[in-house]
């Protein structure tokens, strides 16, 4: 068994509506609460993060997965979506919703863009973070698959 470990340090030096810092080797910036959710907004905040994990993951994932498949594409692309609902006072991370795009070469065939269907459902569930998450904030694809125009 290989175990990866990843570090991050924070620092908090004040109330709710400050501005504390993170440093996690690539990922170094300032964090707050957001605006929507009456704080200074201000850096990133752990909502944008959550996603920003779920995304880049998922993304990733399916990149690789093409690859290994031999399936080409001309671009990829996504739009990720994240829901928060606050109710009673309870803030809960809802739903993530992926939109990727993925254009295949103009000679794709059927079976190529079913194919970019199939692995873009299997990298939702493949992908770390998803797994992580689930059962918890549920993750919903709408997925768009296109052949390059000649």
């Amino acid at each position: 068994m290989t175990e990866h470990y990843f570090h991050l340090t924070a620092n908090w030096p004040g109330l709710r509506n400050d501005v504390g810092t993170i440093d996690a080797g690539n990922l170094k910036t300032k964090v707050s609460i957001p605006p929507e959710m009456e704080g200074p907004g201000i850096g990133t905040n752990p909502d944008e993060m959550l996603l920003g994990a779920a995304a880049t993951c998922y993304i990733i994932t399916l990149a690789a997965m093409m690859e290994r498949s031999n399936l080409e594409k001309e671009v990829l692309t996504m739009e990720s979506v994240g829901v928060v609902d606050v109710t009673n006072g309870v803030i809960t991370y809802k739903k993530i919703i992926h939109k990727p795009s993925i254009v295949l070469k103009a000679d794709a065939t059927e079976k190529d863009k079913s194919l970019a269907l199939r692995l873009a459902e299997k990298a939702e569930t493949s992908c770390m973070i998803s797994r992580a998450i689930q059962g918890n904030v549920e993750v919903e694809l709408q997925a768009v698959i296109k052949s390059e125009d000649l």
